[in-house]
C-alpha cells in the first residue's frame, strides 16, 4: 500500500474511533460541566465564539460553554483546536472568523505572563525539550509531544480527564505506548497519577491569572526599538524594528525592521504585521522586503515573542522551515530619549591586539572617543564613525590587560560584561551536541540540522566546562563529516547528506534508495566535526548527529494559522 493511501486509512479509524467515543460519553462534546466544576468556569460573551461552537459546544445558565469554558491556553493551543475541530469534525469556520474566536479566547481564557513564559519554547518551536519537575508525568506525556504543550494549558480536573479520553479515542495506541502498565496493578496507572498531578499542578483557576486578567490592556507598544539576537551558525544580528499601531486595533501593530549579520556584514531589511494576545503575547510574521509572500521568501519568518509587563523589552524567537527549524533569537528593547547599548561585535578581544569594535543600539551618533570605558588595559584609540545605531570604535589592547570579562560604558549607557578579554583559545565545542535532521525532498520538506562552533578560554582555574570558562564567541572552522560507527561495514556517511561552510547539514532524500544496500532509506549515524586552524595548532570538537524518517504524524498547515 502506497504511503498517503495508507496515511488516509489510519486517520480514518482514528476519526472513527474517537467519534465512537464522542458518543459513548457524550461529556466529551455537550455535558454539562460536572460537579467539581460547578463553581469554576469562564462564562463565553462572544456572539461569533457562541454562533461558531455553540452547535456542538451547549451553554449552561452562566453562559459558560462546555469544554471550552473549562480551559484556558495559548494563541496557539486555541489555534490548534479549532484546526482538530475543522479536520476532524468538519466544523465549517472561515479563516476570518477562526482568527476572530481565536483572539477572543486566548485575551479572555489565555495565560497570565507567570503561566505562559516556562513554557515559552512551545510556542517558539524549540526543539530542545526543557526537564519538567516530575520525570514520572515527564515521561507519560513526552511520548508522542513536548511538555510545554501540556504545560501551556490550564483545565479543571474534569476536563484533564476528559484529555486523556480523547486521547485514547483519537489514539488507542497510547494506552500501550505511555498511559498504562503491562500486566495486572493495583497502584494508579501512570496516567491516573499524571492527571491527578496535572489537576494540581496546572488548574484552571490561578492566582496568577486572577490579578492579571484583572489588569490585562493592549500594550503601548508603538515606536522604535533596538533589536539585538543570534542566528544559529551565523552569529549576532543586530538592529531597529519600526512598529506602529494599526488604525482602528488597539492590539494589532505593523513593523518595519533592518538588522546586519555582524560577522558577514549582510543587511536585511523584513516588512511585517502582528498581533499582541493577552496584553503580553506578540505573535506577528514578516517577510524580507515586501509586506507580502514573495517567490524569494515565501513562507517568512513567523514571530513569537512575550512583552515585557513595562512595554520596554521583548524576546523570543523568529522562525521558518519545514519543521520551524531555521531561525534567529530575538531580544528588543524601547529606544528612548537616552543612548543605549544593546550588543558589541566582536564579543571577544586578544590579549595585545588591536580591534575595530562595532558598538549597536540607539541614540549614538552624538557619541565621542572620551564616553568609551572599556575598563583597564583597554585604549580607545578614536571612534571611526558614528550614526543613531552603530558606533564603531578602533581599540588597542594591552599586553598586560588581564583575561575576563569586561563591562562597557557609553557616556551614560552601560552594557555588563559587554566584551571578553583573552590571551589563547583553549578549546572549541561544537553545538548543538546531539543534533537531528529528517530525509525529504520527494514527499515531504527535509529538516536541516545547523551547527555552530564557539572559542572558550579555559578560566582562572585552567580547566574545561567549569564556571569560570570564557565564552568567546562563534569560530569559523573547517567542517566534516565522519562516520559514527554503529554497525560492520557501516555506509552512513556516503548516504545521509551533506554539510555546508555554515555549519548546515542538508539530509537526502527521503525513499528508498536503489544505490544503497538493501535498498534502504538515506539514514542513520554520523560524527559532524569542526576543524578551527588555531594559531598553537589546530582544534577539532565534534556532534552527534542523528538523521532519520520523516515526522509524518503532524496536523497539515490549513489557513488557521496565519496571523
Amino acid at each position: 500500500m502506497r504511503l498517503l493511501p495508507l496515511m488516509s486509512a489510519v486517520r480514518r479509524l482514528l476519526t472513527g474511533a474517537a467519534l465512537t467515543l464522542a458518543v459513548t460519553a457524550p461529556a466529551l462534546a455537550g455535558a454539562q460541566p460536572a460537579a467539581d466544576a460547578a463553581d469554576s468556569g469562564i462564562p463565553i460573551a462572544d456572539e461569533a465564539v457562541r454562533q461558531a461552537c455553540g452547535s456542538c459546544h451547549r451553554a449552561d445558565d452562566q453562559g459558560r460553554l462546555s469544554r471550552i469554558s473549562f480551559r484556558r491556553t495559548t494563541p496557539e493551543g486555541w489555534q490548534q483546536t479549532i484546526r482538530r475541530m475543522v479536520m476532524l469534525n468538519e466544523v465549517a469556520i472561515t479563516p476570518e472568523v477562526a482568527r476572530e474566536v481565536v483572539r477572543y479566547l486566548a485575551n479572555n481564557l489565555g495565560l497570565a505572563p507567570e503561566e505562559a513564559i516556562p513554557a515559552a519554547f512551545e510556542a517558539e518551536r524549540r526543539t530542545d525539550d526543557q526537564p519538567y519537575e516530575d520525570a514520572d508525568v515527564h515521561q507519560t506525556c513526552t511520548t508522542c509531544h513536548s511538555m510545554g504543550r501540556i504545560m501551556s494549558q490550564r483545565r479543571t480536573a474534569e476536563e484533564w480527564r476528559l484529555v486523556t479520553a480523547m486521547h485514547q479515542g483519537y489514539y488507542p495506541f497510547t494506552d500501550f505506548q505511555a498511559f498504562r502498565r503491562s500486566g495486572e496493578s493495583d497502584e494508579p496507572q501512570p496516567v491516573d497519577y499524571a492527571v491527578t498531578h496535572l489537576t494540581e499542578r496546572f488548574p484552571l483557576d490561578s492566582p496568577e491569572w486572577s490579578a492579571w486578567s484583572a489588569t490585562m490592556r493592549p500594550p503601548r507598544i508603538a515606536g522604535t526599538w533596538a533589536l539585538t539576537g543570534h542566528a544559529p551558525g551565523l552569529g549576532a544580528v543586530h538592529g531597529q524594528v519600526t512598529i506602529a499601531a494599526l488604525p482602528g486595533a488597539d492590539d494589532e501593530f505593523t513593523t518595519q525592521t533592518r538588522y546586519v549579520y555582524a560577522r558577514t556584514g549582510r543587511q536585511v531589511e523584513r516588512t511585517g504585521r502582528a498581533v499582541v494576545y493577552t496584553g503580553f503575547q506578540w505573535r506577528g510574521r514578516s517577510f524580507e522586503g515586501a509586506a507580502e509572500a514573495t517567490a524569494a521568501d515565501p513562507d517568512g519568518l513567523r514571530e513569537v515573542m512575550f512583552v515585557d509587563r513595562d512595554w520596554q523589552a521583548m524576546r523570543g524567537r523568529w522562525f521558518t522551515g519545514g519543521y520551524d527549524e531555521i531561525g534567529l533569537d530575538v531580544a528588543l528593547s524601547r529606544v528612548g530619549a537616552a543612548p543605549l547599548v544593546t550588543g558589541v561585535y566582536p564579543a571577544a578581544v586578544q590579549v595585545g591586539q588591536t580591534a575595530s569594535l562595532q558598538l549597536h543600539g540607539g541614540n549614538l551618533a552624538t557619541a565621542v572617543a572620551g564616553d568609551l570605558d572599556l575598563g583597564p588595559g583597554l585604549e580607545v584609540l578614536r571612534l571611526s564613525s558614528a550614526s543613531p545605531d552603530l558606533v564603531t570604535a578602533e581599540i588597542r589592547v594591552g599586553a598586560d590587560a588581564a583575561v575576563g570579562r569586561r563591562d562597557l560604558y557609553l557616556g551614560q549607557a552601560a552594557l555588563a560584561d559587554a566584551l571578553t578579554v583573552y590571551d589563547t583559545v583553549s578549546r572549541i565545542a561544537v553545538t548543538p551536541d546531539a543534533g537531528m535532521a529528517r530525509v525529504g525532498g520527494v514527499r515531504v520538506p527535509k529538516q536541516f540540522q545547523q551547527f555552530e562552533a564557539r572559542a572558550f578560554h579555559d578560566g582562572p582555574d585552567g580547566e574545561a566546562e567549569t564556571a569560570d570558562d570564557l565564552d568567546l564567541g562563534l569560530v569559523d572552522v573547517t567542517w566534516t563529516v565522519e562516520e559514527y560507527a554503529t554497525t560492520f561495514g557501516d555506509d552512513d556517511r556516503r548516504y545521509v547528506g551533506a554539510i555546508d561552510g555554515q555549519g548546515r547539514f542538508t539530509p537526502a532524500e527521503d525513499g528508498p534508495n536503489v544505490e544503497r544496500s538493501g535498498n534502504r532509506n538515506n539514514v542513520g549515524d554520523v560524527w559532524v566535526v569542526g576543524t578551527y586552524a588555531g594559531s598553537e595548532g589546530p582544534l577539532r570538537a565534534r556532534a552527534h548527529l542523528l538523521v532519520t524518517v520523516p515526522n509524518y504524524l503532524r496536523w497539515d498547515p490549513t489557513a488557521v494559522e496565519r496571523p
